[in-house]
């Protein structure tokens, strides 16, 4: 059976070229007789895994050694509580930044556990674009600073670092992590589920720096500990293994970027960033250069992983999607919360299927224009 493009927002389509060696070493990883997902998580095999994922992600995000990189479980939903239970230090609350329905997810969680103050919101603007810094309200004590990068949902991304002074910047970036090159130095504290760019769903991953670390509530359960989890490298309960197997192929396919887009002078990240906006631009250009379809989203918040847009009479919205459907062009029915089309064209999504779904598109108008 011929695979489909993929175009879920998560889990989401991942490398071929990654699944394939997968299955090559489901039953004997490397002569070890065994399968990944049936080791030990403290065996001298998983160590292999563990510690190659991890050497390959701080190569491909340059992250400087005073950071810790962990490996947990419980997604970015998890980590909207992990999060202030490590990081509010006793403040008096934290500050957010409201972008859309992941922000508001993050927010209302975060609120069990003490102040936030909203600095700025798009929810006057329909969540079409992210406030401008100027606009932000922050607050005079705050613990860290929150944002959520990416938002899936909406399909508008940060194409600029907010600098937050001695304030702690925290960001939720699950949905294009890895998409970019990354100043991982301006943060604080970046969090990610795994299921969009990095791999399979199950892995959660926090890059935090030191001096974050050891602060957390005492009802903290120790198992979201961050220092609990740093001094025990991610193996204080058993980790994901098999997610962080996957992660480690995915690193390994990103670090050939750059030689296999022929441009062996970039970073990967920064050849798979040139491949991303090769393709989100193809989207966009179409949706701009029409009047059947439309995006809300202000231009320069345009997201290069979730492209979100409308149809001009909605009622073709259903068959849309099933002409899309009988293409192989799967998982285009937009969120439940907004409706629409959504198209996430993470970085394994190949230049073939972007343009198989702009095909589609052009020919769905002309029929039915």
């Amino acid at each position: 059976m011929a695979r489909v493009f993929n175009f879920s927002a998560g889990p989401a389509t991942l490398p071929q070229e990654v699944l394939e060696e997968a299955a090559g070493e489901m039953l004997d990883w490397r002569g070890a007789g065994m399968s990944v997902m049936e080791m030990s998580h403290r065996s001298a095999e998983f160590d292999l895994v563990a510690e190659s994922a991890e050497a390959d992600l701080r190569e491909l995000l340059s992250i400087p050694s005073n950071y810790k990189i962990l490996f947990m479980q419980g997604g970015a939903q998890a980590e909207n509580a992990i999060v202030p239970l490590n990081m509010m230090r006793g403040e008096s609350g934290a500050d957010y930044v409201d972008t859309g329905a992941w922000s508001m997810k993050s927010i209302a969680e975060a609120r069990r556990y003490g102040t936030v103050n909203v600095v700025a919101s798009g929810a006057a603007d329909g969540y079409t674009r992210i406030p401008r810094q100027d606009e932000w309200r922050p607050g005079a004590d705050a613990a860290y600073l929150h944002i959520c990068s990416n938002e899936t949902i909406g399909g508008l991304e940060y194409h600029w670092t907010p600098q937050t002074g001695d304030v702690p910047l925290v960001a939720d970036m699950s949905s294009h992590l890895l998409s970019r090159p990354l100043d991982v130095s301006k943060y604080g504290l970046i969090y990610a589920g795994a299921q969009k760019n990095i791999g399979m769903a199950g892995l959660t991953l926090v890059i935090v720096r030191d001096d974050l670390i050891g602060h957390a509530h005492p009802l903290c359960p120790s198992a979201f500990d961050y220092k609990i989890v740093a001094d025990n490298d991610s193996m204080f309960n058993t980790p994901p293994t098999y997610a962080m197997y996957i992660a480690g192929l995915v690193f390994k396919w990103l670090k050939k970027m750059p030689a296999e887009s022929g441009r062996p002078d970039l970073s990967p990240l920064a050849a798979i960033e040139a491949r991303n906006i090769q393709k989100a631009a193809l989207v966009y250009d179409c949706l701009d250069a029409s009047h059947f379809y439309s995006t809300q989203v202000a231009q320069q918040d345009r997201s290069r992983m979730n492209v979100t847009f409308r149809l001009a009479d909605e009622k073709l919205t259903a068959s849309f999607v099933a002409e899309a459907n009988a293409r192989g062009l799967k998982g285009l029915k937009g969120h439940k919360l907004i409706g629409g089309i959504r198209a996430s064209i993470y970085n394994a999504m190949p230049l073939e299927g972007v343009e198989a779904l702009v095909a589609t598109m052009r020919e769905f108008e002309k029929t039915r224009a």
